[in-house]
């Protein structure tokens, strides 16, 4: 559900409940469960899982002090110390400040659902009543666990351990969770943390502290989530955000940025100058890792969104064996080598190949999965998915399955939508062979599309034969005893094109039939330097191509704009990247505009427009046309299997 209204969590209203959050930090009581007491009652002594059913020690209640075990671990820490271990105390802050805001939403929620007032009259509530109050006491009590939990993430992580899988494998689960009343499931979900934080083997630095609360806390998220579909009265929940007053934290219903969260893939280093031919593609890779590199994570955004020349969605396509892979890892090897020299956090994020999953509904969980991490605007993204027709199918073809199309469904919904959040600081690459098994809504995404398609000159031959037995030469010299080429150097046509006009100096018109026959019927009623031109073109290719639409239009005003963007970043800026890379975002807008517009002076935008256009619809064409013949073919080959078969029927008979 799209947020509609957002609600402030004012600093002053915090201050007043954090007396309330520090007595549950000093004493709480609870009484396991009957089955949290009988857990793994078979397990040797040493077990977690016993340890935390002993916890009571055979009583029926317990009063705990998460303060006293916080001080108990200062002593087993630092014990010739007066001070609190740092992370020891910003770990017992964060809980603290975590309970005051869980305090408040408990309260805006009891204010908003109505529950307040049932509350006031409980003695008086018929039986549908009181179970409207039970009702609303759960999901109460839920929203505050996790916006306690969410507010504690949110204060941690960035401090934690890149690497919490040996915390995680220590961590043994939350053996209960209690949402009858706030107050015991506060007690609860405390009393669980500290008995985890008193075991001897959980615990053995500072930075262990920061660690297990972070896992602890994620798992108090994962148990709420999984309970999200049983609460009722969630309304007043899912239809706001609440946002803390002076700060960028924000709570939008269930939602959970840190679920995402994602380690880099290792991956093989390629330079560009290794993949033959390919220019089209080698310079807009090139042109994206430069957009890219740009993104202020101050400010939280990207000059090149802002001037025009930004994709966050684009797509690679080209026949089988023409560089598509290499182009991925040569795309990552420049992101990483920059993000490393500039101290940039860098995750090299592609699509996994195990997404499709046959249980219901649990394609559309990984496919959120992998998308939540580019909600995050603390390091730069490269996302790419290869063989991207394997995931992202038309939804409409025959034997789709409906894993398919919760994957579609969850990419479009956060590439265009309610949840499309692009700080400019990632993007997402679709490479495939066959761009027109894709879905429609999928492909009307990109917003920046080229060809992939090989070495394709006498020169690209060459050099990839060069490529090749360079090593043997290497190995034993004069042992590729072959002549060389005469005045051409190996490899020099394999370098980075200066702009894309470089490239489409040659793009007259259209090359597929249909489109050129609609350009050359509108080229006899306007030119090519009148608005009208382009918008009888658009409107002739509606009628001919019924699934052109405004967003395809919108791709191609971006793709105009990134010609008007498409200039190099000075080299000095990466020798030192206190000239730009390390500047404010204005500076580094001011200093792209300017770049931009001595880039403007040399251009005519009426030519650009029409090579892009072109370029654009052509594309459009290939991909409806090759849907088409391959599914002609296709039915061709089977009434020729029919023909032959009916023929060797009637000779045998």
């Amino acid at each position: 559900m799209e947020h509609n209204s957002t609600f402030p969590i004012k600093l002053t209203e915090l201050d007043m409940l954090r007396d309330e959050a520090s007595s549950y930090l000093k004493s709480i009581q609870w009484e396991q469960g009957s089955r949290a007491k009988n857990r793994d009652k078979d397990a040797k002594d040493e077990s977690i899982l016993l340890y935390l059913s002993r916890a009571n020690n055979g009583s029926s209640t317990s009063i705990t002090s998460v303060s006293k075990t916080i001080l108990a671990l200062k002593k087993r820490l630092l014990p010739d110390s007066v001070a609190l271990p740092i992370y020891l105390n910003q770990t017992l802050y964060a809980v603290q400040e975590g309970i005051t805001l869980g305090i408040w939403i408990k309260d805006s929620y009891y204010d908003a659902s109505g529950l307040s007032s049932l509350n006031e009259n409980k003695s008086a509530l018929d039986n549908n009543g009181k179970r409207e109050y039970e009702s609303k006491m759960h999901t109460a009590t839920a929203f505050m666990l996790f916006a306690t939990a969410y507010k504690i993430l949110n204060d941690l992580k960035p401090h934690a351990s890149d690497d919490l899988s040996v915390m995680k494998q220590k961590f043994a689960g939350i053996p209960e969770l209690s949402l009858m009343s706030p107050l015991k499931g506060i007690s609860c979900s405390l009393f669980y943390f500290d008995k985890y934080l008193d075991h001897p083997e959980i615990i053995k630095s500072d930075k262990d502290v920061i660690d297990f609360t972070v896992v602890y806390f994620e798992a108090l998220i994962d148990e709420i989530q999984l309970r999200k579909s049983s609460l009722e009265y969630t309304e007043t929940i899912e239809d706001r955000t609440y946002k803390l007053e002076k700060s960028e934290f924000a709570i939008s219903g269930w939602n959970n940025v840190f679920q995402g969260t994602a380690k880099s893939i290792e991956f093989n280093k390629i330079k560009f100058e290794q993949i033959v031919g390919n220019r089209d593609a080698k310079h807009f890779a090139r042109r994206l890792t430069e957009r890219m590199l740009s993104y202020d994570f101050t400010a939280k955004k990207n000059p090149f969104q802002e001037l025009g020349g930004f994709m966050p969605v684009f797509m690679g396509y080209g026949i089988p064996g023409t560089g598509k892979s290499m182009l991925i890892a040569a795309i990552a090897t420049r992101l990483k080598e920059h993000c490393d020299t500039l101290d940039i956090p860098f995750l090299f994020h592609p699509m996994p190949d195990t997404l499709i999953s046959t249980f219901q509904g649990g394609s559309a969980e990984k496919m959120v999965e992998w998308m939540k991490p580019m909600q995050d605007p603390t390091k730069l993204i490269f996302a790419p998915i290869d063989d991207a027709e394997n995931n992202l199918q038309e939804r409409t073809a025959q034997g789709v399955s409906a894993g398919v199309k919760e994957v579609i469904g969850v990419f479009l919904r956060y590439t265009e939508g309610a949840y499309a959040v692009n700080y400019g600081n990632s993007s997402i690459g679709l490479f495939t062979n066959l761009p027109e098994m894709l879905d429609k809504a999928v492909i009307s995404r990109v917003q920046g599309r080229f060809k992939i398609d090989g070495a394709r000159t006498e020169h690209d031959f060459l050099d990839q034969d060069h490529i090749w037995w360079r090593k043997l030469d290497d190995t034993m010299p004069d042992f590729v005893n072959m002549q060389g080429p005469e005045n051409y150097a190996y490899l020099q046509d394999q370098g980075l094109a200066k702009n894309m006009g470089d490239i489409l100096s040659n793009v007259d018109k259209p090359t597929e039939a249909r489109v050129h026959d609609v350009y050359s019927k509108v080229e006899k009623q306007f030119k090519t330097n009148q608005h009208l031109f382009y918008a009888n073109l658009y409107k002739e290719m509606q009628a001919v191509f019924p699934f052109f639409s405004s967003r395809d239009v919108r791709n191609i005003q971006s793709a105009i704009s990134l010609r008007l963007t498409d200039f190099d970043l000075e080299e000095d800026w990466f020798e030192n990247p206190e000239i730009y890379f390390k500047q404010d975002y204005d500076t580094k807008f001011n200093m792209l505009q300017e770049l931009m517009r001595g880039n403007m002076k040399g251009l005519d935008f009426s030519e650009i427009r029409r090579q892009e256009v072109v370029r654009y619809l052509d594309n459009v064409a290939t991909i409806a046309d090759t849907d088409f013949k391959r599914k002609v073919d296709a039915r061709v080959k089977q009434l020729n299997i029919e023909t032959k078969a009916r023929s060797t029927f009637e000779n045998e008979r």
